[in-house]
C-alpha cells in the first residue's frame, strides 16, 4: 500500500512540474523558507526516498534519488530543511553510500 501511494504521489509530482520533482537541492536554515521539510531515517525501510549525494549536477534527475547540493538558493529546485521530528516531515529520506540504491522506496 505504501508503494502504491508513493507512486501516485510521484506521478502527480511529475505532472505538476519541475519544482515538485527536482533533485537539485539547497539547504536552508529556516523551516518557513523550505519547499520540503525532510526527516532522515536510520533505516531504508522507513524512507520515502533513498538518496545518494552526487558531485555532478547533470546526474540530478527528477525523483532519481540523486541529489546535487547547490550553494545558491536561486539555482535550487528544492529548498530543504532538516527536522528532528518525523511528524513534521513532508519527506522521509535515507542517505546511502551506493548510487545503485538511490530512488523511491
Amino acid at each position: 500500500m505504501k508503494n502504491l501511494l508513493f507512486k501516485a504521489v510521484l506521478i502527480f509530482g511529475l505532472l505538476a512540474g519541475k519544482s515538485s520533482a527536482a533533485q537539485i537541492v539547497y539547504l536552508t536554515n529556516y523551516k518557513s523558507e523550505a519547499d520540503k521539510v525532510v526527516f532522515v531515517t536510520q533505516y531504508k525501510s522507513e524512507a520515502d526516498l533513498i538518496v545518494f549525494e552526487t558531485k555532478y549536477k547533470s546526474e540530478a534527475k527528477p525523483w532519481s534519488g540523486l541529489w546535487y547540493w547547490t550553494k545558491y538558493k536561486s539555482e535550487a529546485d528544492w529548498k530543504i530543511y532538516f527536522t528532528k521530528y518525523k511528524s513534521e516531515a513532508d519527506l522521509k529520506v535515507y542517505f546511502t553510500r551506493y548510487k545503485s540504491e538511490a530512488g523511491p522506496d
